[in-house]
């Protein structure tokens, strides 16, 4: 296989991996879902460049996290198909990985959009 058809060959196969973390993953769909409302929030706020690359960068590290947590659990599973302490620990602390960007997110996200709902409160 050429250098040109295994590129494409990996593209595939990434793409592949994107469809059964969102065909598969039920957390997957949740943040899909925060990643579409603040889509759609930073869109009717009008945010600023800035903001827009806090926001994305946000949703990257969140979905990525999810998708390397799916795939360790996946792993372990595989592993270790009977329980086990130490695979108890490895998935616990890939979920720790996703919680605690999670909630950074969430906090950068409260920081950019308190100031313009806000406003909205303050309307007549």
């Amino acid at each position: 296989m050429g250098y040109i058809k295994k590129r494409f060959f990996a593209f595939k196969v990434a793409f592949q991996g994107i469809y059964l973390f969102i065909k598969e993953g039920a957390h997957a769909k949740i943040h899909l879902i925060a990643t579409l409302t603040v889509m759609f929030m930073g869109w009717f706020f009008n945010i600023t460049k800035t903001e827009w690359i806090l926001s994305l960068v946000c949703v990257a590290i969140v979905l990525s996290l999810e998708a390397i947590n799916s795939a360790i659990e996946y792993l372990v599973d595989l592993a270790s198909p009977d329980f086990h302490p130490l695979a108890k620990k490895s998935k616990d602390i890939a979920a720790a990985a996703v919680l605690i960007a999670a909630i950074f997110a969430l906090i950068i996200g409260l920081l950019i959009f308190l100031p313009y709902l806000n406003e909205i409160r303050k309307l007549p």
